[in-house]
C-alpha cells in the first residue's frame, strides 16, 4: 500500500530545505462522474538539493516535469508520493494527473441531489486531503500562494478563496442532468495570499446565493451565503449575516487586526463530515444547519457558535498558522474559546458559557477519563496521530484551559497579548511558545510552570470542599481538597470562584461568590470562615477552571432535594455536571441521578443544558448513540432494571412533553426524547396517534423531520412497515429523506434488519457517508439488546479489514458506532480485551478507538455496581 502517513520529521526536513513560492492548479471538472483532470505547477526553492517528494493521492499520474526534464510516473509515483530527484536552487515542477471524486466527505466530494439530479462539489482538505485534488507539499509550514483555474459547466457557481472572476467560454462540454451536452466555462482565480494548503478550497455546482456586505476596518467586505437550489426556501440568510457581522466587529476590535481576506463566503454543503471548515474566505458548513423544519434552540445556538468559530479561524489558523499539527489544539481551542466569548458578549445568546459548560466541557471530561487521554499539547508524530486527535481534548479541554488562562492572567493582558501576537506573526507559522511569549510580556507573569502543568499533563483533577461548621451553623474551617486520577498525579493551580447559595421560596439564589487561588492538595479558604454555612456551597462557581467538582454532604442533600430550585443557568450546569461525574465514578446511585434529571427537566429553560440532561438521562438508562462526540454512552443500570426504568422515564418524558408550553423548545426536545424510549404498548400507541393525527399535542408541528422521528420510533419498536417507510420517503425524496429511511429500516427489531444493515456497512462499500452514518445509528438502536449479541464476535472479526479498506472518516465512524455498546456487559469488555491482546500490531488509531469503546463500557459497569 502507498505510504500516506507523513511524519513530523519528514515535514521538518522539507520545511528546513524548501520554500514554496506558488501553486498554479488547473482542474477540469467536465471529464465524467468518477474522475477529474488535475494539473499542478509548483515553483519552489531549495537550500538542500537532495531528492525529496511531493504528495498526491489519486488514480494515476500522467506526466511529471521538473525544471524542463521529464520524470517517468511509473517509477516516481507510488500512489501517495511523487519522488523528485536532485533539485536545483530554483525549481519549476508540473504534475498532470487524474483525481478521484469522493463520497466520504474528504478531498473533492461529489453529491447528486436526488430531487433534481444536480451535481454539487466541495473540497474538504483538513488534515491532509488537498493532495487528493492536486500535487502539493502537504504540510502547514510550507505556505504559498495558490491560483486556481477551473473548467466546469458554465451555469455553475464557482467559489474559492479569492473572489470569483468572470468566466471565459471553454471548448469542453458537460453532460448535465438532462443527459444533453451543456457548454462549459473556465474561471481563472487570482492568487491567494500565502496560505497553508489545508485551508484552500473549491466549491462548484448550481448553488443558490444570497449576498450582503459588512463594513470592516477601512473597507467593505463582500459576504455571501450559498446552499443547494432545493434548500433555498429554507435558508435564513438574514440571521446568518447578522451573526457574521457581529463577529466581524468583535474580532477586529479584540484582535487589533483587520479581517485578512478579500471576501467572506459561507457555503452549506451536503454529506459533510463535520460542523464546518475554516477555508480562508470560503467557509464550508454542514447543510444540516439549513433548517427545513422546527429545530431546538440549542441547535440554532450551535449554528451561531459554528459561524463564529470558523470566523475566528480567519485570524487564528489562517492568518497565523501552526508550524505542525502539535499545535492543532491551539488552533481549535482558540476558535472554540473565542467564539463562545464573542457569543456571550455581543449576541442574543448571553448564556453561551452555560452552553460551553454543559456541552463542550462535558465532552472534555469524558475524553479526559478514557485510556486514550493525552496532554492538551499532544505529540503528533505523524498524520495518523493528527486524525485521531480531533477529540474532546484538542477542542473542549484546550478551550477550557484557555478560559482558565484568561482568569489567571486577566482579560486585558490576554487581549493585549493576542494583539501583539497577530501583529508580529501574521501570514507566518508559529508554535504555542510564540503566543505564550506575548502573553508573558503583557501580563508580567512567568507562564512556564503553568504551561507544564496545564498543557503537558493529562487527566482532570477533582476539587472537593471540606467544611467544618459549629453548632450555630457558622463555618469554622473551609478547605478545597485537590486530588488527581490514578496514573496522572499532577495537581494544578486553579483560579476559581466559590459560590454561596441560599434557599428561599423554592429558589436557590447566589448570595456571594469569592475568587480564590487553589494550589496543592489542600487550600484554606479564609474568605468564607466566620460566615453562616449556606444551603449550597459551590466550588467552581462561574465555571472558571477545568476540574471535576464534588459537593459537600449538606450541599449535595440540598441539590438533590431541590432539582428545580437553582435560578442561575451556569450554576445549574456546574451542579448537574458534578452529579453526572459522581454517578460515572460510582459515588451517586444511578437511579438517584436519573430521577433528579427527570425532575430537573420540568423547569429547565436553557435549551443546550436541557438537551445535555436528556442525553445523559437517556444514556444512563438504556444507551444513547450518536456519531458525534457528546452522546455516546451506555446504561448505568443493571440489566434486570433497564426495561422498567426505561418505561418509567418514557412515562416521565411523556408527562413533561404534554405539560410543556405548546410549540415550545421544551415540547420539541421532550417529544423527541419520548419517541426514542417508547417501547411498551401504551407509549407505542401514543407515538402512532401523534404520527397519524388521532392524538394531538397542541403546538407540536408534525413537520417532515418530526414524522421521521415518530416513524423511526415505531420502527425500532417493531410497529412500522416497509410500506410506511416507503410512503414517507416518497413524500421526502431528498438526501435527508434517503438517510432517514435507511436509518429507520436499520432500526427494525429483527435479526434480518440488523444483518442487512451490517452487510451494507461492512461487507459492501457503496453508501455515502451521510447514509452510512444513519444506517450505523439505526443498527445500534435497540430495545432488546439480545439482537446485538451475535455481533460481538462479528464486530471484532471485521475490525482490521474495515480499517484497512476505508478512509479514516468512514472507518472511524464504523468502529465507534457499530460497537454493540448497548449490551454494556462484562462479556463485551472481555471480547474487546481479547481483541486488543491479539492485535497489538494493529494501527494505533484503530487500537485507540477500540480501547475507548471498552472504556465507556467500563464506566457503565462501575455505575452498575452501585445500582443496588
Amino acid at each position: 500500500m502507498p505510504n500516506t502517513n507523513l511524519t513530523r520529521e519528514e515535514a521538518q526536513r522539507r520545511a528546513s530545505s524548501l520554500a514554496v513560492e506558488s501553486y498554479d492548479v488547473v482542474l477540469d471538472l467536465t471529464t465524467g462522474p468518477e474522475t477529474f483532470r488535475t494539473t499542478s505547477r509548483v515553483r519552489f526553492t531549495a537550500t538542500d538539493t537532495q531528492p525529496t517528494f511531493i504528495d498526491f493521492l489519486g488514480p494515476s499520474v500522467e506526466s511529471i516535469t521538473l525544471n524542463g526534464e521529464t520524470i517517468d510516473p511509473a517509477t516516481a509515483f507510488d500512489g501517495a508520493r511523487i519522488s523528485l530527484p536532485e533539485l536545483a536552487e530554483a525549481n519549476d515542477l508540473t504534475v498532470v494527473a487524474t483525481g478521484a471524486y469522493m463520497n466520504t466527505g474528504e478531498g473533492l466530494h461529489r453529491f447528486v441531489d436526488p430531487t433534481d439530479n444536480e451535481v454539487y462539489l466541495y473540497t474538504q482538505f483538513e488534515v491532509a486531503d488537498s493532495r487528493r485534488v492536486f500535487a502539493v507539499f502537504e504540510q502547514p509550514s510550507l505556505k504559498a500562494t495558490f491560483a486556481f483555474t477551473v473548467t466546469a459547466p458554465a451555469r455553475w457557481q464557482l467559489i474559492s478563496n479569492q473572489p470569483t472572476p468572470e468566466p471565459e467560454a471553454a471548448a469542453q462540454t458537460y453532460t448535465g442532468p438532462s443527459g444533453e451536452a451543456e457548454p462549459a466555462a473556465t474561471w481563472r482565480f487570482e492568487p491567494t495570499p500565502r496560505l497553508s494548503s489545508y485551508v484552500t478550497a473549491l466549491v462548484a455546482g448550481p448553488y443558490d446565493v444570497v449576498r450582503d456586505e459588512v463594513q470592516a476596518t477601512g473597507r467593505t467586505v463582500p459576504l455571501a451565503v450559498y446552499c443547494r437550489k432545493s434548500l433555498r426556501e429554507h435558508l435564513d440568510a438574514d440571521n446568518l449575516f447578522a451573526v457574521t457581522k457581529k463577529g466581524f466587529a468583535f474580532f477586529e476590535e479584540q484582535f487589533g487586526e483587520p479581517y485578512p481576506f478579500a471576501k467572506y463566503d459561507q457555503i452549506f454543503t451536503p454529506e459533510y463530515n463535520a460542523g464546518a471548515m475554516e477555508n480562508a474566505g470560503c467557509v464550508t458548513i454542514t447543510e444540516t444547519y439549513v433548517f427545513r423544519t422546527q429545530v431546538s434552540d440549542a441547535l440554532i445556538e450551535r449554528r451561531a457558535l459554528t459561524v463564529l468559530h470558523e470566523l475566528a479561524h480567519m485570524w487564528f489558523g489562517d492568518l497565523v498558522t501552526m508550524q505542525w499539527w502539535d499545535d492543532l489544539w491551539l488552533n481549535e481551542s482558540f476558535a472554540e474559546w473565542a467564539s463562545t466569548w464573542c457569543q456571550a458578549e455581543v449576541t442574543e445568546w448571553d448564556t453561551a458559557w452555560t452552553t460551553f459548560s454543559s456541552s463542550e466541557k462535558t465532552w472534555a471530561y469524558k475524553q479526559d477519563q478514557l485510556s486514550s487521554t493525552h496532554p492538551v499539547y499532544a505529540n503528533m508524530r505523524h498524520l495518523e496521530d493528527v486524525e485521531a486527535n480531533f477529540d474532546g481534548i484538542t477542542y473542549a479541554k484546550g478551550a477550557s484551559v484557555l478560559k482558565q488562562l484568561v482568569a489567571y492572567v486577566g482579560v486585558e493582558p490576554f487581549v493585549s497579548g493576542l494583539r501583539s501576537y497577530f501583529a508580529k506573526f501574521k501570514w507566518g507559522n508559529t508554535t504555542f511558545d510564540d503566543l505564550l511569549g506575548e502573553l508573558e510580556a503583557t501580563s508580567g507573569r512567568d507562564l512556564s510552570t503553568w504551561r507544564e502543568l496545564w498543557l503537558k499533563t493529562s487527566g482532570a483533577n477533582i476539587l472537593r470542599p471540606i467544611v467544618e461548621v459549629d453548632d450555630a451553623g457558622i463555618i469554622t474551617r473551609l478547605q478545597v481538597q485537590q486530588t488527581a486520577p490514578e496514573g496522572y498525579p499532577t495537581l494544578r493551580p486553579h483560579r476559581l470562584a466559590i459560590g454561596s447559595y441560599t434557599l428561599a421560596d423554592g429558589a436557590l439564589t447566589a448570595q456571594e461568590s469569592v475568587e480564590v487561588d487553589v494550589d496543592g492538595e489542600l487550600t484554606d479558604v479564609a474568605k468564607l470562615v466566620g460566615k453562616p454555612m449556606p444551603d449550597l456551597l459551590l466550588v467552581n462557581d462561574q465555571d472558571l477552571t477545568y476540574a471535576k467538582v464534588r459537593l459537600d454532604p449538606h450541599s449535595l442533600e440540598t441539590a438533590l432535594a431541590n432539582p428545580t430550585a437553582i435560578t442561575d443557568s451556569l450554576a445549574r450546569a456546574v451542579i448537574f455536571g458534578a452529579l453526572w461525574d459522581m454517578t460515572r465514578d460510582g459515588e451517586l446511585p444511578p437511579r438517584q441521578y436519573i430521577r433528579y434529571g427527570v425532575d430537573a427537566l420540568a423547569t429547565e429553560t436553557d435549551s443546550t443544558l436541557r438537551q445535555t440532561m436528556i442525553t445523559q438521562v437517556t444514556g444512563a438508562t438504556t444507551a444513547f448513540l450518536t456519531s458525534g462526540a457528546f452522546g455516546h454512552t451506555t446504561s448505568f443500570l443493571r440489566p434486570e432494571h433497564r426495561a422498567e426504568a426505561a418505561d418509567e422515564i418514557a412515562t416521565g418524558f411523556r408527562k413533561l412533553m404534554s405539560g410543556a408550553e405548546p410549540g415550545s423548545d421544551a415540547q420539541l426536545q421532550l417529544t423527541q426524547a419520548f419517541a426514542r424510549l417508547a417501547r411498551h404498548d401504551a407509549d407505542v400507541a401514543h407515538v402512532r396517534g401523534l404520527l397519524e393525527g388521532t392524538e394531538v399535542l397542541e403546538g407540536l408541528r408534525l413537520d417532515t423531520d418530526m414524522k421521521w422521528t415518530l416513524l423511526t420510533s415505531l420502527a425500532a419498536a417493531g410497529a412500522a412497515t416497509d410500506a410506511e417507510v416507503d410512503a414517507q420517503l416518497a413524500a421526502d425524496n431528498t438526501a435527508t429523506g434517503i438517510a432517514r429511511a435507511a436509518g429507520a429500516r436499520a432500526a427494525y427489531p429483527t435479526a434480518e434488519a440488523k444483518a442487512k444493515a451490517w452487510h451494507e456497512l461492512v461487507e459492501t462499500d457503496t453508501l455515502p457517508n451521510e447514509t452510512a452514518r444513519a444506517v450505523a445509528l439505526g443498527f445500534g438502536r435497540v430495545h432488546d439488546t439480545t439482537l446485538l449479541e451475535p455481533y460481538v464476535e462479528r464486530y471484532h472479526a471485521a475490525l482490521r479489514e474495515v480499517w484497512d479498506a476505508r478512509t479514516y472518516a468512514m472507518a472511524s465512524n464504523y468502529v465507534t458506532v457499530l460497537y454493540p455498546i448497548a449490551l454494556s456487559s462484562q462479556e463485551l469488555i472481555d471480547a474487546t480485551e481479547q481483541w486488543l491482546a491479539d492485535n497489538q500490531d494493529a494501527p494505533a488509531g484503530l487500537v485507540r478507538l477500540v480501547a475507548e469503546n471498552r472504556d465507556i463500557v467500563r464506566v457503565a459497569l462501575t455505575a452498575q455496581s452501585h445500582d443496588g
